[in-house]
């Protein structure tokens, strides 16, 4: 049998994939995976005792079969001789990573653990370079946010500046149409009172934005000294009704996490993320349409809006393409790169093959 990395070397087409868990955004991947011209689905690891024992196809919404069925036997997986994992779980298990790599499979992963590698605690550091030294392997973290919008997009924008004196990556997510009670109400903590906001928020954001700002300042040769984050919240001016619920009277109906990047006392980066579920807040905050402003402050200002073109009503059946597609389309840079843990910076430009 041709090994993988052997396919690597001489024959990279198709890459053979499997697609490791499949729910909103790993769903959208496997049939991403299907369609693609340039990828072969060998394998589909699932968590749910439901989905195994099911074709791929019927998981992610194909109609019909694909010759793939879904298991939760992770050595199974491992006997694939995959090019490639898309690694997508709710939780990231860093013996699953290792396994995966020391194998002679590379990940790609949404997980947000690995966008700046000199931010990793040096131990699982090590223990992912020493897997990835032993399968000839490459790990990838990328999606939409962090990702596409905090690497990718600022590294284009920063190629026109030779003086970057900030840049402001501003995100917007109108929920009002959300029928997810359990994510707004109990997870966001939305209807609750504002002196409730969970600090805990913020470390979510810090953890989450932090080292994709590191690695974007690293990329830049303009290495951070510090990351900070901080929260505030907007109330309901009146009771309103969502899709979720209810968001009574002067109950959180927005919350906007900022995080950081500080060098030499100033702020070079930052990342702000505004969710909200009604326009009329006190305080009278202006969110935006769905999607991101970026502005650039340097020798060549910039100053871009994104707004995703999408009814809000079918917004939750659309965004996940914006994750999941990147990662897909990143499986052939992965597979090409060097061993280790590789930054959007290591890479080379991710051009899609759309044909």
């Amino acid at each position: 049998m041709t090994s993988a990395a052997d396919r690597r070397t001489h024959d990279p087409h198709p890459y053979r994939v499997v697609q490791w868990a499949t729910g909103n955004i790993g769903s959208r991947a496997l049939r991403a995976v299907v369609e693609h011209p340039n990828l072969e689905l060998v394998g589909t690891y699932v968590h749910n005792t439901g989905k195994a024992g099911r074709d791929a196809g019927e998981l992610c919404g194909l109609g019909g079969p694909v010759g793939v069925v879904a298991t939760r036997d992770v050595t199974e997986v491992l006997a694939l001789d995959a090019d490639c994992v898309l690694y997508m779980p709710r939780a990231c298990d860093l013996d699953e990573v290792c396994l995966l790599l020391a194998s002679g499979a590379n990940v790609v992963t949404t997980r947000g653990e690995f966008h700046h590698p000199a931010g990793l605690d040096p131990a699982v550091r090590a223990r992912v370079e020493a897997a990835c030294a032993r399968g000839g392997t490459s790990l990838h973290s990328t999606g939409s946010s962090p990702g596409f919008i905090s690497e990718a997009v600022p590294l284009v924008l920063a190629s026109v500046q030779r003086r970057l004196d900030g840049l402001t990556i501003d995100e917007y997510a109108d929920l009002s149409v959300r029928d997810s009670p359990g994510l707004l109400f109990d997870v966001m903590k939305f209807g609750r009172p504002p002196g409730d906001f969970d600090e805990g928020r913020l470390s979510h954001g810090r953890t989450s934005f932090g080292p994709s700002l590191e690695a974007l300042a690293a990329a830049l040769s303009m290495p951070l000294d510090s990351v900070e984050a901080h929260g505030d919240v907007a109330t309901a001016r009146r009771t309103v009704r969502i899709a979720a619920g209810t968001l009574e009277a002067g109950t959180v109906a927005a919350q906007r996490t900022t995080v950081t990047g500080l060098r030499e006392g100033r702020t070079i980066l930052r990342f702000r993320a505004v969710h909200y579920c009604t326009t009329d807040l006190e305080p009278a905050w202006d969110p935006h349409p769905t999607g991101w402003h970026i502005t650039v402050d340097g020798d060549a200002p910039l100053d871009i809006a994104m707004r995703l073109p999408v009814p809000l009503t079918e917004m939750a059946s659309v965004a996940p393409a914006y994750t999941a597609n990147r990662a897909v389309n990143a499986v052939p840079f992965v597979c090409a790169a060097p061993p280790g843990i590789r930054t959007t910076a290591d890479l080379p430009q991710i051009v899609a093959r759309l044909d």
